[in-house]
């Protein structure tokens, strides 16, 4: 699917802090909540909607990404990335809803679980899955431009910042079994890119930072919501690695695990029959 039609598929919404994109479809509930990662947008997800078994479903850009507006200078923040998917989900969804996050999408998960805990979230939330995300970012090992971009030369990376640089990155994150396609690449640098989004690389890793910051909470929520919680997890993954799933696993035992042999940091595009059918498994599609 190119990324016009991705697009026109969607629509504008306006949230507190700026205008964001979203797609949806009708179906049957609980909705599921699709929230991606660094630094791609709810696109990675266009192969997946259409096999979730007929459920509804909501996929968001966060701010800052994508199809949403990217404003600059901004702080931004996995706070407030959670309190526009509470937004966007008030706005659009009537019933209860289950998470599906992907990347930093999962930290924006365990915030949202953070808040179902303290009895502050304000939608019904069912669910979670957590997709190869380093959640536990000690057991991470994050590529050099991660750890740049995080540093004081982070903006003059971001200024440098072009699509032939941008391809051999993003490439590395793929297994060589499914490695990254042109046709993919043009669309993952178009949407990185609109509205000179590939300039503020270094202020959206600012969700590294904050990963350590407030690791006692996000940890916390995994290991202690008391809804069903799964993790699915490409095991060839170079960043959130199988150290990253073994630590979610010893936050949390009882937790259901899908394993997807030899597929990379983004299983949902190397695979997405694979990846839908585990997300249906942990999400109770397939037997309800």
């Amino acid at each position: 699917m190119p990324v016009r039609e991705w697009r026109d598929g969607g629509r504008q919404l306006r949230a507190r802090a700026g205008s964001v994109f979203a797609r949806s479809a009708p179906g049957d509930g609980p909705t599921v909540v699709l929230l991606h990662g660094y630094p791609s947008s709810s696109y990675d997800f266009r192969e997946v909607v259409g096999r979730l078994g007929g459920r509804a479903w909501l996929a968001i850009d966060f701010l800052g990404f994508g199809l949403s507006e990217k404003p600059r200078p901004h702080h931004y923040s996995l706070f407030e990335q959670a309190d526009i998917v509470e937004e966007v989900v008030a706005a659009t969804v009537a019933g209860p809803v289950v998470l599906l996050a992907h990347d930093m999408g999962t930290s924006v998960a365990t915030e949202l679980l953070a808040r179902d805990i303290d009895g502050a979230l304000t939608c019904a939330l069912d669910r979670a899955v957590l997709s190869n995300g380093s959640v536990i970012l000690e057991k991470a090992s994050l590529r050099p431009i991660q750890k740049i971009l995080r540093g004081p030369l982070g903006p003059v990376a971001a200024r440098l910042a072009n699509r032939p640089v941008f391809t051999r990155e993003f490439a590395q994150l793929f297994s060589a079994a499914h490695p990254l396609t042109k046709s993919e690449a043009e669309a993952q640098w178009e949407l990185l890119s609109r509205a000179g989004g590939h300039r503020i690389a270094h202020l959206l890793t600012a969700y590294l930072t904050e990963r350590v910051m407030h690791a006692d909470r996000w940890h916390g929520a995994v290991r202690d919501w008391h809804k069903p919680l799964g993790l699915l997890w490409g095991t060839a993954d170079p960043v959130a690695t199988v150290a990253v799933l073994d630590g979610l696993r010893a936050l949390r035992p009882a937790a259901t695990v899908v394993e997807l042999a030899g597929l990379g940091h983004y299983p949902q595009l190397e695979d997405p029959e694979a990846f839908a059918a585990g997300a249906r498994l942990l999400l109770g599609i397939d037997n309800s």
